[in-house]
Parts: C-alpha cells; sequence; structure tokens
C-alpha cells in the first residue's frame, strides 16, 4: 500500500527516505520552470521531491505536488516557525534547513512532519538529533566527501546523515557506502543552464541514471 503523505509520520518518512536513498531538491530564481523541472525529475523516477522556499512559487508547487499519488514533498531553506507552518499548510510532508534552529525543529515536531536540521560538525549533528531532528542534513559538502561521513559514523553510528551539497553521480554509491542513510541531489540534477532553458528532457535522463545507479532496500 502506498504511504500518502498525510499520514507518514517523521519516523516512517526516515524509514522511506533511507529505502528509497534520494530525494530531489530545486532550487531556481525561475518561477516559471520550477513545476516542470520537477516534473522531469518525476518522470526520472524520483518519488521524494524538496522545493526550497527562495524558489519563487515554492509553496504553488508545494501544494500542487502535495496532491499526486505516491509523491512525498518537502519544503527547504525553512528558517523561521512561519516557513515551517506555512510550508505544512501546504502540503510539505518533510522541511529541511540549512541550519540548526531547537525553534523550528520543535515546532516540526509539534505539526507531526520529519523535520532534517543542515549540519556540518559532529557537535551539530549530534544537538540536532537530541533536539527531535529524525535526519540530519550534511551542508556544505565537506572536501573529504564519503570519508567524513564514515569518520562521524564512527562514534555516532545513531545518526541518520544525509549529504546533499555537492553529491552527484560520481561520489553518490561511495557516500551510500560510507554509511549516509540516503543523498539529496541539487544542481546535479537540476542543472541551473538546462533549468533556464527548459531543457527538461536532460533532467528527466540524469534523473533516470541517478536513480538506476543507487542500491535500494524495501521498506
Amino acid at each position: 500500500m502506498t504511504v500518502t503523505p498525510q499520514h507518514m509520520l517523521p519516523s516512517a518518512f526516515a524509514k522511506h527516505l533511507g529505502a528509497l536513498k534520494a530525494s530531489a531538491i530545486l532550487r531556481t530564481d525561475v518561477e516559471s520552470a520550477a513545476a516542470p523541472a520537477m516534473e522531469a525529475a518525476v518522470r526520472g523516477g524520483f518519488r521524494i521531491v524538496e522545493f526550497t522556499l527562495t524558489t519563487p512559487g515554492a509553496l504553488g508547487c508545494i501544494e500542487k505536488f502535495s496532491q499526486r499519488e505516491g509523491l512525498v514533498v518537502g519544503a527547504g531553506t525553512v528558517l523561521t516557525v512561519e516557513d515551517a507552518r506555512f510550508a505544512v499548510d501546504r502540503g510539505a510532508t518533510f522541511l529541511v534547513s540549512p541550519v540548526v534552529d531547537r525553534a523550528v525543529i520543535r515546532e516540526a515536531a509539534s505539526l507531526g512532519v520529519a523535520m532534517m536540521p543542515g549540519c556540518h560538525t559532529p557537535t551539530e549533528m549530534l544537538e540536532a538529533h537530541r533536539a527531535g531532528a529524525p535526519l540530519q542534513k550534511l551542508f556544505p559538502g565537506p572536501g573529504t566527501g564519503p570519508a567524513y561521513v564514515r569518520a562521524i559514523l564512527g562514534p555516532l553510528p545513531f545518526l541518520r546523515i544525509v549529504p546533499t551539497s555537492g553529491v552527484d553521480e560520481d561520489n553518490a554509491v561511495a557516500y551510500l557506502e560510507a554509511g549516509a542513510h540516503a543523498l539529496g541531489f541539487v544542481n546535479s540534477l537540476f542543472d541551473p543552464d538546462d533549468v533556464r532553458a527548459g531543457h527538461f528532457d536532460r533532467i528527466e535522463e540524469r534523473a533516470r541514471r541517478i536513480l538506476k545507479s543507487l542500491p535500494l532496500e524495501s521498506e
């Protein structure tokens, strides 16, 4: 049975993301391209999608895509409690931030949705975990890549680290082999030039190629 977004608790979302291994994260300043670019990623196989709130019209896209069967839709760049409320009101099942903010983490919990704060150091990741965030977004991407994730998980194996910045086709599997819970694909999927030019077929092709390369597991 397909789990619908409105019934997906934070723990269920964390498990779902861990099974599918990948989310499509769109950040663009071209409002008219946002929906068709994400449509291309969905045609390519992505079932977990995120619109950053810095994208013009992001809330409208969240509302539209959250009504689609089989899709789990989230909001990125959630910086305030108000951002969290607006996004969830429009249908977001999960929230992502570039920083650790305990007030936003608490609000996500009260709204019944998963929160993924942006963390870079082990201290930030542990803080986010203890504050109740079921997932920790690795941001920005470290120069040492997968080795950084592996080093952190050595003493902190209970973390669910989700790298996003700098993740691409070439290092995705290495991140997963290092212990990453899942991955977020941003510019390596939504090439800014392709988005601006409307080359959505290229985005779809990349989506298929990326997902085909990832090891999946049953939920």
